[in-house]
């Protein structure tokens, strides 16, 4: 939910003049951030490899 948040949070920023581009900055880093560790659970949930 806060991965989805975030990319609607950047939407609306980036519509915005003029755009914060440190905020902007930001916000890709902590969403960049969440989609890994969201990849890294789903990883440990469920591994590829056979056991």
């Amino acid at each position: 939910m806060e991965h989805a948040d975030l990319d609607a949070l950047i939407d609306r920023a980036s519509q915005e003049s003029p755009v914060d581009e440190l905020m902007m900055r930001r916000l890709k880093k902590r969403r960049l951030a969440l989609r890994d560790q969201i990849a890294r659970l789903e990883l440990a949930i469920d591994p590829k490899e056979p056991a």
